[in-house]
């Protein structure tokens, strides 16, 4: 049985020379198709067997360019590379009001042609309306007296094309090139999977992003937050704790959320998203690739890896640091999204931050940072216990690569990085030396955590103090974008 369709009424598409304006456009246009799901899923239980099927549609960006006139292209975004027609869906225009508002304005600028706002032909899930809409859950089947599919339209990952990211020469079903490199359902489901791996709403997300693996650096990051609240000149305003508990007076307790969230995340925030995010990832490839899969939809500025190695050359100390300038593959998690003979290149912006935090932060500079610190080959394994095994193979690779350091979240963290375009680093702390007899056992962990932790989350976030200043188009360099790119970042 086919039911008649239902949408929202639906207007023409309309040409925009002011950013703002077309910002303003697309939050009218979505917010009255989420107003019309949620008002029709309440009809639809609480009513009889609906007879309707109700639709509403994301709102698009499209653009024509038909010159191939010279645009300002010092800035690697903000442009198309030839004349077609351009498009992408949007959602959450309230989320990325900021971002919006640039890159269109940056495209007008470049081409001299308006944007065209309007209804796009592809569907909004229901789940999708109902996650910032009133206390109501979208039941799993067979709890509602009809089958949801048969009334509302359904997540379909078959839009979400993770090829724009991940290929060459993607069209739309229209033939429109891609303008963004995230499609609206793909933003969706991330922003959903988000708020359930980190248990804060992706509004509390700031633009740069500290990854680690163990709780102590929580610990240490909780304490410099409450420090900086009581700072008026730190310029930080709040801090967002698991079940998006928010407080701005550093005396105030933060209790734990009912739930543990998978990856516990915090944010200290800064106007303008301008502070800073560290999620605790936990051990291994499979949880790094997951929680930058959806991270990158939010199109953060940078994202670093603080955690701990296995150090591998027998002049190097525990507690040493190793600021990584390349990458060994081998966490097999990215193998089909970008094949293993990629390099992933050291970003200059980046290793310059951190080394210059490393210094700030031990007081030692020049020849004597080496002391301290090392730069070389961060290998990635999916093998925890890669060391029980015989030797022969993994070291002998080890060697060939010039590897300093082996962890199991560093290379995917960073090979996601540069998949999705989002500038990244690794730095390090030795933490055991398993090819040389000293293995990380409890006694010398303790105390290892307690002197070193502290200093390597500060080093991570006066990183980050550094790259918050810099222009964006510094960081966001032509390094990683391919021969075909999206316009928007």
């Amino acid at each position: 049985m086919t039911h008649p369709l239902k949408t929202p009424p639906l207007t023409e598409s309309r040409s925009f020379k002011d950013a703002t304006a077309a910002v303003a456009e697309l939050r009218r246009i979505y917010d009255e198709a989420i107003a019309f799901l949620q008002s029709s899923f309440a009809e639809a239980v609480q009513g009889p067997m609906p007879m309707t099927r109700f639709r509403a549609y994301y709102p698009e960006i499209r653009v024509r360019v038909t010159s191939f006139g010279q645009v300002d292209s010092r800035l690697s975004f903000g442009h198309v590379a030839e004349p077609g027609t351009y498009a992408t869906t949007v959602t959450r225009p309230d989320l990325f009001e900021n971002y919006l508002t640039q890159q269109i304005g940056l495209l007008i600028k470049n081409h001299g042609v308006p944007v065209e706002i309007g209804p796009s032909e592809t569907p909004i899930p229901l789940h999708f309306a109902m996650t910032n809409g009133p206390a109501a859950a979208v039941p799993q089947e067979g709890v509602l007296a009809f089958t949801l599919r048969d009334v509302f339209d359904v997540p379909d990952l078959s839009t979400t094309h993770d090829e724009i990211v991940n290929g060459f020469g993607f069209t739309h079903e229209d033939g429109a090139a891609p303008l963004a490199p995230f499609t609206a359902q793909r933003i969706d489901y991330s922003l959903a999977r988000l708020q359930h791996y980190t248990a804060t709403a992706a509004e509390h997300f700031q633009n740069h992003v500290l990854f680690t693996n163990y709780q102590f650096y929580v610990d240490e990051f909780i304490q410099f937050a409450r420090e900086a609240l009581a700072d008026p000149e730190s310029g930080y305003t709040s801090f967002v704790a698991p079940g998006n508990l928010e407080i701005t007076d550093p005396e105030a307790e933060l209790p734990p959320p009912a739930k543990a969230p998978q990856m516990p995340t915090y944010h200290l925030t800064r106007e303008g998203q301008g502070g800073i995010t560290l999620v605790n990832i936990g051990v291994g490839p499979s949880n790094a690739k997951t929680a930058t899969d959806h991270i990158a939809v939010l199109r953060p500025h940078a994202w670093l890896m603080l955690g701990h190695c296995a150090g591998l050359r027998n002049t190097q100390s525990l507690g040493d640091y190793v600021l990584a300038h390349a990458y060994l593959r081998e966490d097999h998690v990215l193998d089909d999204d970008l094949p293993i003979w990629v390099p992933i290149p050291a970003l200059a912006e980046i290793q310059i931050a951190l080394e210059q935090a490393v210094g700030e932060v031990t007081q030692l500079s020049g020849y004597d940072l080496k002391r301290v610190m090392r730069t070389g080959t961060v290998a990635t394994i999916d093998n925890r216990n890669w060391e029980l095994r015989d030797q022969s193979g993994p070291v002998q690779r080890l060697s060939q690569s010039r590897a300093v350091a082996l962890d199991m979240e560093s290379a995917t963290i960073a090979a996601n990085g540069f998949r999705f375009r989002v500038p990244y680093g690794t730095l390090l702390c030795v933490s055991d030396k398993p090819l040389h007899g000293e293995l990380k056992l409890p006694g010398m962990a303790t105390e290892f955590y307690t002197t070193q932790v502290a200093r390597h989350l500060l080093i991570g976030i006066r990183a980050m103090e550094t790259l918050r200043d810099m222009p964006l188009e510094r960081i966001h360099s032509r390094k990683l974008r391919s021969f075909e790119e999206t316009a928007f970042l």
